[in-house]
């Protein structure tokens, strides 16, 4: 058994896997996870934390699944050692105008980014609050304080994320339970962008883009946070991004 787990729900190759590897470093055993058809890219998510001294498992879940989500927290749990960090990291980010939003993608952006968050903070808080401590960390967006154009089904999905984020905060710090919302309010340095933006490179340069690894700073930080002084919400950006 180790000395506890820190579970990544979510762990891309962006924010979620520097995340992964930040509480890898900070002596947690890293447990990632994305949807079984991502396994690939997870076992190498772990080879690279393990080639650098850390801890890493990878499970194939679809964090929509109540059952798997269940399942998941027992593992880890029984397996690896107690759940000290949950941090859910799923985007959903899709843009399409209100007509052209069908209750498929509604729902489908709804599931990925409220309801597999709310069983991620569930089963997180389920084994935490017998323990009296823990921290749970949601990855937000602009859009959770916002609606946008052609944003109507990310913008409702992150809008319940951060009210979910508020009610556990509430509910469960003065049982121990640290529960932060942080924003992420900017491009990603990520594969992503660098493909989808003309102006990636020059941003880049600038210091204009977020970067993971200084991202992923601030999870560890907030999870080492004194219960005297606990932040809820931290909104992260660059220094020139307009807001």
């Amino acid at each position: 058994m180790s000395q506890g787990a820190a579970l990544i729900i979510g762990a891309g190759d962006a924010t979620g896997g520097a995340i992964a590897r930040a509480f890898a470093r900070d002596g947690l055993v890293a447990c990632v996870t994305r949807r079984p058809r991502n396994l690939d890219s997870l076992t190498a998510l772990v080879s690279g934390i393990e080639a650098g001294g850390g801890r890493a498992r990878a499970f194939g879940v679809d964090a929509r699944d109540e059952d798997a989500a269940i399942r998941l927290v027992d593992q880890i749990e029984a397996e690896i050692g107690p759940l000290e960090v949950c941090v859910f990291n799923i985007g959903a980010n899709v843009r399409f105008g209100i007509t052209e939003t069908t209750s498929r993608v509604y729902q489908k952006v709804w599931e990925m980014a409220a309801l597999s968050g709310f069983l991620a903070g569930r089963e997180a808080a389920r084994v935490m609050r017998p323990r009296g401590r823990g921290t749970i960390l949601f990855t937000g967006a602009t859009a959770g304080l916002r609606g946008r154009d052609g944003f109507s089904a990310f913008a409702g999905a992150k809008h319940a994320l951060r009210a979910l984020a508020q009610s556990m905060a509430r509910e469960l710090g003065p049982q121990g339970i640290h529960v932060a919302h942080v924003v992420i309010d900017g491009a990603i340095d990520s594969q992503f962008i660098r493909d989808t933006l003309p102006d990636a490179d020059e941003r880049r340069a600038q210091d204009g883009l977020l970067i993971p690894d200084e991202i992923a700073k601030n999870y560890v930080w907030l999870h080492h946070q004194h219960r005297s002084a606990w932040t809820h919400e931290l909104d992260l950006r660059p220094w020139n991004e307009t807001w």
